[in-house]
């Protein structure tokens, strides 16, 4: 039964075939290596608390947050921390390790069932005269007590969940779902050599043996090696690689920890990270709409969205592998490959020489400052864009160091230097602001993208995710073309965007990808699928879709303790038609956070379902006690209460949900078309109407108020709705009918 298949799931789940050693076996042979390696971040990544490596103020300091005064002391050999523990109290904890060392530094510390947290003040290990020095919380703006999923002592601070697998080697994280206990472990405290290379057993072995020559890898699982030769061509000011790349075996040996993702199964080495991780997409909230970082996203997705990672730049180009510094000070490591009379040159720059402006970075790779003091710099390496900052409000690298000037200032500036951007009206990341606007004209060109094989092929799985939103012809030509791509990005995203086909066709494109051997695809594929009969399909074809559900679940199982996880279950059951363990998957997700705002909404519909509104209802109102403004709280409430006949504290929730819409127009959408249904067809028509000034080209507004309009008599403002319509889509028959109708 399918053998690719069952060889990667026992890929997934057994362990290494050679023995981790440790870094220390490594450094007789490798002496240059490991000295760089020593002192580096990696290697500082956790350490035991000594007298040494704790950076922090323990000399009886204390520092007050949200009313709450935590006090730092020793007692002994012992760094001791007394805070408000899982229930509010003050208790005293002691560090059991240290986690990081520049420009911060925070500490772990023990609570029941071997769940190490990690303190959320943190130490600014900065020096004084930069602000250091000193203790400071991650949230300064929030009041987070006990009861916050944020607080230190909750989910999302859980060193053995969120934290361990990128900060030490070989991670086994050993959650038991019985009693929500851990029994972490780890073959080295630190990232070490084995971290990036894998088991060092048999390289040892081979080595004594004097049979490295010849050997694959050097007996490691994989080759990092992939920095390349580079080369000027005669004329041209850019190096290029002499040989194209031909392994991502770097790049995602460092994605692993440097990226925005969810883990799967147990990591194997030189496997596409993929293979193991869900990778993030750049959209919102993570990511600007054009791709700038917005949350923090790793470098990892940035990274894969530049010119330099579609030319075969790596990670060790720039960067020094061991000691993980700059290959050179400031713009020599750009002039590796950009040839400094070209681009180093106030003509290009147009900055004093050794000024910031001059520094390549600064312009290229501006900073986003995340958990408070640690600035981290953006690695799409993109050109600045002050047009689209004044378009759309995304943020650009002038306006980060010209504080006080606007972005029309920026544009000014850039075309004082005869440098103008042609493409502001058309720019793909409009296309995507759009789109979430509500906006489907805005499809083509979002096909287009999704379509375009020069794309970074990051771009190109989310420009299809979102045609995939609008289905129609053009989704299922754009989502099928990529469906059996060599890139894995594509083929997840592809599996992932054919949720508007019918289940029947979705069964009969994805058979042959149920044993993809990336299990990213793999996942996708599980969940797209959950929802066939198996007493539809033949003996062979359910005992395929079992083994896959098993597995799927078997994951799934293994990151049991994640809220996320069990909200993903829960969509999964509800998709097998088995209710009851849906119920329980939700009611577990609320246990591990009671804040999880989708997980209130997804069971309050799954009881719905059930005739349950009661305690829908009950549920729904526990959001607003702990998030008053939640707009999808608020709206699926008004339609709760309009399916209930109480049409006034309907209009009422879907009326808030509207004010409060930022992003995208559903909520502003449906509390019109309640405002009509509900005998206000004025009231309606005015808010479609501010609606339709945001957007409008949107088919959906100019529909209803074609409607609307003919119905209370107003046929002249009717008809220009409808000739609109006919204008964005001539060959919609129905709407040329409906113009016919009016005139």
């Amino acid at each position: 039964m399918f053998p690719g298949f069952m060889v990667l799931v026992l890929a997934l789940f057994s362990g290494a075939s050679h023995a981790f050693t440790g870094s220390e076996a490594c450094k007789s042979c490798h002496a240059t290596e490991f000295t760089n390696w020593e002192g580096s971040h990696h290697d500082l990544a956790m350490q035991l608390p000594t007298a040494d490596t704790v950076l922090g103020d323990f000399n009886d300091a204390t520092f007050t947050y949200n009313g709450t005064t935590t006090r730092f002391f020793r007692e002994g050999d012992e760094f001791k921390v007394r805070t408000d523990g899982e229930d509010g109290k003050l208790a005293d904890f002691t560090v059991k390790y240290v986690f990081g060392v520049y420009p911060l530094q925070q500490y772990l510390l023990p609570l029941s069932r071997g769940r190490l947290q990690a303190l959320s003040i943190a130490w600014d290990a900065r020096p004084a005269a930069e602000g250091g020095q000193r203790w400071y919380h991650l949230y300064p703006d929030d009041v987070i007590d006990f009861k916050d999923p944020l607080h230190w002592t909750g989910p999302y601070q859980n060193w053995n969940s969120r934290c361990a697998e990128c900060h030490s080697t070989d991670l086994e994280k050993n959650y038991n779902a019985a009693d929500h206990s851990f029994a972490t472990t780890f073959e080295e405290i630190n990232v070490g050599c084995e971290a990036c290379h894998g088991p060092g057993e048999k390289h040892l072995e081979l080595a004594a043996a004097n049979k490295l020559k010849g050997a694959a890898n050097g007996g490691f699982p994989t080759a990092l090696a992939q920095r390349g030769e580079w080369a000027w061509t005669e004329g041209e000011a850019i190096a290029r690689r002499s040989t194209p790349l031909d392994s991502r075996a770097q790049v995602d040996s460092c994605g692993r920890c440097h990226s925005r993702r969810g883990t799967l199964g147990e990591y194997h080495y030189g496997a596409d990270l993929l293979a193991t991780h869900r990778v993030a997409l750049p959209q919102p909230p993570l990511y600007h709409y054009d791709g700038q970082v917005l949350d923090e996203d790793y470098v990892y997705g940035s990274f894969l969205q530049s010119k330099m990672h579609q030319q075969g730049v790596v990670c060790s180009n720039c960067h020094e592998p061991h000691s993980l510094a700059l290959r050179a000070p400031g713009n020599e490591v750009c002039a590796q490959c950009h040839q400094p009379q070209s681009y180093d040159t106030p003509e290009h720059h147009h900055h004093p020489a050794q000024s910031s402006g001059a520094l390549c970075a600064n312009c290229h790779m501006p900073e986003t400052t995340y958990m408070g003091v640690d600035p981290r710099r953006d690695h799409s390496m993109r050109i600045p864009r002050p047009d689209l900052s004044v378009v759309m409000g995304t943020p650009n690298a002038c306006n980060s160091c010209h504080v006080d000037k606007n972005a029309e200032w920026s544009v000014n500036s850039l075309r004082d230097w005869g440098v103008q951007f042609r493409d502001t009206g058309t720019h793909f990341a409009r296309a995507f602001q759009r789109f979430d606007l509500g906006d489907r004209s805005v499809l083509p060109t979002l096909a287009a993208l999704a379509n375009d094989p020069s794309a970074a092929p990051i771009w190109r799985a989310t420009a299809m995710e979102a045609v995939a939103q609008g289905g129609g012809r053009e989704a299922i030509q754009t989502v099928t073309g990529v469906l059996y791509d060599d890139d894995p990005i594509l083929r997840a995203s592809a599996v992932r965007s054919l949720g508007f086909l019918p289940l029947n066709q979705r069964y009969q494109l994805l058979q042959s990808l149920m044993d993809d051997q990336v299990a990213t695809v793999r996942m996708e594929v599980a969940q797209s699928l959950a929802g066939v009969p198996l007493d539809q399909v033949t003996p062979a074809q359910a005992a395929e879709l079992e083994s896959l559900y098993k597995w799927y679940l078997d994951i799934l199982t293994l990151h049991a303790e994640m809220p996320e996880t069990q909200l993903q279950l829960g969509v999964f059951y509800l998709e097998r038609g088995e209710l009851q363990s849906a119920e329980a998957a939700y009611r577990e997700a609320l246990r591990l956070n009671p804040q999880l705002v989708p997980a209130y909404l997804n069971l309050a519909d799954l009881l719905r379902g059930q005739n349950r509104d009661g305690e829908a209802r009950e549920l729904m109102l526990k959001v607003l006690e702990f998030a008053p403004d939640n707009g999808p709280t608020l709206h699926s409430l008004g339609l709760l209460e309009t399916r209930s006949g109480t049409p006034d504290k309907a209009l009422d929730y879907l009326r808030r949900a509207a004010e409060l819409e930022t992003d995208g127009s559903r909520h502003r959408f449906v509390y019109a078309i309640a405002l009509h249904d509900l005998g206000q067809p004025k009231q309606a028509i005015a808010q479609l109407q501010i609606l339709l000034r945001q957007l409008p080209r949107s088919e959906d507004v100019l529909l209803a108020l074609t409607n609307y309009s003919a119905e209370l008599g107003l046929r002249e403002q009717a008809r220009r709705y409808a000739q609109t319509l006919v204008g964005i889509s001539p060959g919609n028959q129905s709407y040329q009918q409906l113009l016919q109708q009016l005139k």
